[in-house]
């Protein structure tokens, strides 16, 4: 289900340090050593974290001879955008509602000008 998918996406993404992850493997793919590197914890807490993002399809592990790199997987972006992108146009279509009554309603300065 689209939701649910949805929801580890979203859930992956509420750490920071996940979010920083993410962010460096948008410039390129790295093994978990030399993500770990700029954080003051164990290797282990960062595959915790690799895994929590890659249960949620946001990065996946392959192999590159003795290399093991991590990479970001671009189409999950795809469906958190075409989520988002749906309520923002909900929101634009009431701000153009909103808009057309106020303007319907609020008599403009040079409508009130030439009424005096």
């Amino acid at each position: 289900m689209v939701e649910d998918r949805l929801s580890k996406v979203f859930a992956a993404l509420a750490d920071p340090t996940r979010r920083d992850m993410v962010a460096r493997l948008a410039a390129d793919d790295a093994t978990v050593n030399e993500l770990a590197e700029p954080y003051d914890v164990s290797v282990q807490a960062v595959s915790k974290h690799i895994k929590v993002l890659e249960d949620a399809g946001l990065v996946r592990r392959s192999r590159q001879a003795q290399r093991r790199p991590v990479h970001l997987e671009a189409e999950v972006f795809d469906l958190m955008t075409a989520w988002i992108e749906r309520y923002r146009r909900q929101i634009e279509e009431r701000y153009r509602r909103l808009d057309d009554l106020l303007a319907a309603e609020v008599p403009t300065e040079t409508n009130e000008g030439a009424a005096s």
